[in-house]
C-alpha cells in the first residue's frame, strides 16, 4: 500500500497600511491531468471578505480569481492537500508507430491544436550552438527527448534564485546555472526549435526519504520535503504529454504534482496580482511549506517496527489464551495430491486432466484416508477449474 503525504503551503503578505488589492489569480489546485492522485485539497484565503470565481484557463488548468472589495492589511493564502504517493512507471506509455523515430511529423489533425506549443522564440547564439551540436540522425523519439532532458540537466547547475522572473535561454546558458524555472524554459525552447510541442509546468514536488540507502549511487534526500517546482511536458503522439524534469535529468513521477501547464511561463505563476496604495507601503512576506506522512503502511523495504511486532505478538498471545479458555481446538486440512505408483509415466499423471484410472484411484485413496483419519466422515465430490 502507498504512502499518503500531506502538504501545507502558506503564502502571507502583510502591509503596514491599508492597500487596495487588484484581482488575485491563484493557481494552486492540482491540474486535471495530474497522474498523482490527490485525495483532498483545500484553499483558504484571508481576509475572508472577498468574492471568488473558480475557473479553468484556456489550457484546462484550474484557477481561482479573488476580488477584495475593501482595502486590506494582509493577504494570506493557505493550501492543504493529501496525495497518494503510489509509485508508477514513468515509461508506461507507447508512441504511435509514425512517431517512434525522430524526426517525425505530427498528425495533420493535431498540427493547428499544437501550434501554440511549437512557437519558439528566436534562438540566440548560445542556444543555436546547442541546437547545432544536437545530432540530427534518425533516433528513437523517446531516447532523443530523454537525452535532451539529461543534456540540459548537465549544462545547467541548479541554484535557488529568489529574484522574480525567468532567465532567457541565453542567460541560462551563459551563466551555466539557473533555477528549475530557468532550465525548464531553456528545455521548452530547445524542444520547440527541434520541432516538438512542449509546455512549461509549475507544480509541487514532494521528496520522501527513501527506506534504504542506495548501494551504487546517490540515495536522494535525507529528510522529507516539498517545494514549488517547475518542469516540462512534451507531446508525443500516442503517449500524450510526457513530463521531463531538467533539474534532475529524469522523467517526472509520482513526486510531481502539476498545478498549471501552459505555453508560456507567465501564465503558470502560482499567484499573480498587484495592489495600489497611498505612498509606498512596507511589505513583509512569509512563506512556508511542510510535508507529513499521514498514512504509511508496512512494505518490503520498511516492514513493521519493533513496537508493532511486540503489539502483534501480544495480540496473538491473547487470542491463544482465549481459544484455550474456550476449549477451541484447531487442526489443519488439505487435499491430497498423488501420482499412481503403477503407471506414473502415463499422460493422466503428467499432462492430461483425467484418464482411465485416475478417478478410480482417487476414490480408493479418499475412502482409505476417511476410514483411517475420519471414520463416519462425509465425503464430498466436486470439480475444479
Amino acid at each position: 500500500m502507498a504512502i499518503k503525504a500531506s502538504i501545507y503551503h502558506l503564502t502571507h503578505y502583510k502591509y503596514d497600511r491599508p492597500v487596495v488589492l487588484g484581482p488575485q489569480i491563484i493557481r494552486l489546485r492540482p491540474a486535471p491531468h495530474s497522474r498523482t492522485k490527490v485525495l483532498s485539497h483545500s484553499l483558504k484565503v484571508t481576509p475572508t471578505k472577498h468574492f471568488v470565481n473558480l475557473q479553468q484557463d484556456p489550457y484546462g488548468n484550474w484557477l481561482a480569481r479573488f476580488v477584495f472589495p475593501e482595502p486590506v492589511t494582509e493577504l494570506k493564502i493557505e493550501v492543504d492537500l493529501v496525495a497518494d504517493m503510489t509509485v508508477y512507471n514513468p515509461f508506461d506509455f507507447f508512441v504511435e508507430e509514425s512517431a517512434e523515430q525522430w524526426p517525425f511529423d505530427y498528425p495533420l489533425e493535431l498540427v493547428d491544436d499544437l501550434s501554440i506549443y511549437r512557437k519558439a522564440e528566436p534562438a540566440g547564439p548560445l542556444l543555436q550552438k546547442l541546437l547545432d551540436e544536437t545530432p540530427r540522425e534518425q533516433a528513437r523519439t523517446v531516447d532523443f527527448v530523454v537525452q535532451m532532458n539529461a543534456r540540459v540537466s548537465q549544462l545547467v547547475n541548479y541554484t535557488i534564485r529568489m529574484e522574480p522572473g525567468v532567465q532567457t535561454p541565453e542567460e541560462t546558458l551563459h551563466l551555466k546555472s539557473g533555477s528549475c524555472r530557468d532550465s525548464s524554459w531553456l528545455l521548452v525552447q530547445a524542444l520547440r526549435h527541434l520541432g516538438f510541442a512542449a509546455r512549461f509546468v509549475s507544480g509541487y514536488l514532494i521528496q520522501l526519504k527513501p527506506d534504504l540507502k542506495s548501494l551504487d549511487g546517490p540515495s536522494g534526500t535525507e529528510v522529507d520535503f516539498t517545494d514549488l517546482h517547475a518542469w516540462v511536458e512534451v507531446y508525443l503522439p500516442g503517449a500524450g504529454w510526457i513530463g521531463l524534469d531538467p533539474t534532475s535529468g529524469l522523467l517526472t513521477g509520482e513526486s510531481h504534482i502539476p498545478l498549471a501547464a501552459t505555453p508560456h511561463y507567465r501564465n503558470a505563476a502560482p499567484i499573480a496580482g498587484g495592489f495600489s496604495a497611498v505612498g509606498t507601503p512596507e511589505v513583509s512576506f512569509d512563506f512556508d511549506m511542510k510535508v507529513a506522512r499521514v498514512a504509511e503502511h508496512p512494505r518490503i523495504t520498511k516492514p513493521f517496527s519493533e513496537e508493532s511486532w511486540q503489539a502483534l505478538n501480544a495480540l496473538g498471545q491473547r487470542v491463544d489464551e482465549e481459544l484455550q479458555a474456550g476449549d477451541v481446538r484447531l487442526t489443519m486440512g488439505g487435499e491430497p495430491t498423488f501420482v499412481s505408483i503403477d503407471d506414473f509415466e502415463a499422460a493422466e499423471w503428467n499432462t492430461a486432466a483425467v484418464g482411465p484410472t485416475k478417478r478410480g484411484r482417487a476414490d480408493e485413496l479418499i475412502r482409505r484416508l476417511a476410514a483411517r483419519f475420519a471414520p463416519g466422515g462425509f465425503l464430498h465430490y466436486g470439480a475444479r477449474g
